[in-house]
């Protein structure tokens, strides 16, 4: 019986009897646990940090960017300049699969100025839509949007960094501040979100091209895409490679004359590669397991030879073999399960300290996004899942011997040197 008290005293007496074989049986079967726990917990903290590097920006963003070709085509020269223009931005706005779009004129570095303070910083012109894409997140006031786009407002959004430096503790709000001598009012202060430096400014791009000589030029554009699958990204960038090669006269395959990043594309390919280390990972593990079980198989198969002799004594006076399996099998099962369990928690507690050790850093849950390690925990379902697979292995294991033991006949048994 399961809840004999003889049967349990018995066992407790044979493992204390032989603490080394225990130990080194248990030990076994700890250390495969344990290290399934280290192995799994890294996977998620790789898989975890790469998956926000990339949330940094909307997954499903795509940038487009001109340059020069490359080859000629249809009777024009090569190193010819791609200018993109305002009626390519309204162009992409209409094509299918296009969420959202921005077009952004290049100011590059400018100077700003509040009073006595001053300095250089990025001046990132565009439409409400790059947020889709950036996603800011608003600090105070709000972004650009659509009025300030048709009304050419002098109006600008600072990085947190800017806001600081010229305003210090004062207001930045409703003042206004000189983006290369020219007074622009802050209608927002925002910070990127998972970043340490907020040093971009963002204004609306028609105020840019009126003010500082853009005319309708835009540099490139930003854009969200409505695909889900690796194969309608790839066929949206596609179309609006087409479009874009045909409007401009340039050979669709001429990568010089037309930049394109696809998030999205990148996105899943770079999960399938750490669905790839997953697996492996559990391969490795599951490895490190079935040595373990193997560890208990040999001893069972050790503490059967030893006790032949006291097995055909039991039978010998009307042991069935249903007791003697029994005996076989609760000390194994107890070994398993107390040496999961302590590879369990083990393995479990070092993966969340390194987790807590990495909240607490300096930077915390801001500087989460710039690291490839996040989060290196396992979920509780599969640690235990994992545990009582052992458990369940460990009883098989130590069956085997045990049928062995119940089968030797008495006589055979007491003769056993």
């Amino acid at each position: 019986m399961m809840f004999d008290l003889d049967k349990w005293q018995e066992i407790l007496a044979t493992i204390r009897k032989n603490k080394m074989r225990t130990f080194l049986t248990g030990f076994s079967v700890a250390w495969g646990i344990f290290m399934l726990m280290i192995l799994l917990g890294s996977g998620n903290g790789l898989s975890n940090g790469v998956a926000s590097n990339f949330m940094s920006d909307a997954v499903n963003a795509m940038w487009i960017w001109s340059g020069e070709t490359t080859v000629p085509y249809q009777g024009l020269k090569s190193g010819r300049p791609i200018r993109f223009h305002n009626d390519d931005y309204e162009q992409l706005k209409n094509m299918p699969g296009v969420k959202t779009v921005s077009g952004r004129f290049f100011m590059g570095n400018t100077r700003y100025a509040y009073g006595k303070e001053s300095g250089e910083y990025t001046t990132v012109t565009c439409h409400p839509e790059l947020n889709d894409v950036d996603q800011n997140v608003m600090l105070e006031g709000r972004y650009i949007n659509q009025i300030d786009i048709e009304q050419r407002r002098k109006v600008v959004v600072l990085g947190k960094d800017i806001r600081d430096a010229l305003f210090k503790d004062q207001p930045a709000l409703g003042e206004y501040v000189k983006i290369n001598n020219v007074p622009f009012r802050v209608v927002g202060v925002c910070m990127e979100p998972e970043s340490t430096r907020n040093r971009n400014a963002f204004m609306p791009v028609t105020t840019a091209q009126t003010v500082f000589n853009g005319s309708n030029r835009l540099h490139n554009f930003a854009l969200t895409i409505d695909g889900e699958t690796l194969a309608e990204s790839q066929s949206i960038e596609e179309n609006i490679r087409r479009m874009l090669a045909k409007k401009h006269r340039f050979a669709e395959t001429d990568d010089g004359a037309l930049g394109m990043y696809n998030q999205l594309e990148n996105y899943i390919q770079t999960m399938r590669i750490f669905q790839a280390i997953k697996i492996f990972i559990w391969i490795i593990g599951i490895g490190t397991l079935i040595a373990g079980i193997v560890g208990v198989s040999n001893i069972m198969l050790i503490v059967v030879k030893e006790r032949t002799k006291e097995i055909g004594i039991r039978k010998a006076i009307g042991a069935s073999p249903a007791s003697v399996v029994g005996l076989i099998l609760l000390e194994s099962i107890l070994i398993t399960t107390v040496a999961g369990y302590i590879g369990l928690v083990l393995g479990s507690g070092l993966m969340e300290l390194v987790n807590l050790a990495m909240m607490q850093s300096p930077g915390g849950e801001a500087q989460q996004g710039g690291t490839l390690f996040l989060n290196p925990t396992v979920d509780f379902g599969v640690a235990v899942s994992a545990t009582v697979l052992l458990i369940i292995s460990g009883t098989i294991a130590g069956y085997i011997p045990a049928k062995r033991a119940a089968s030797i006949k008495p006589i055979v048994a007491l003769r056993d040197e």
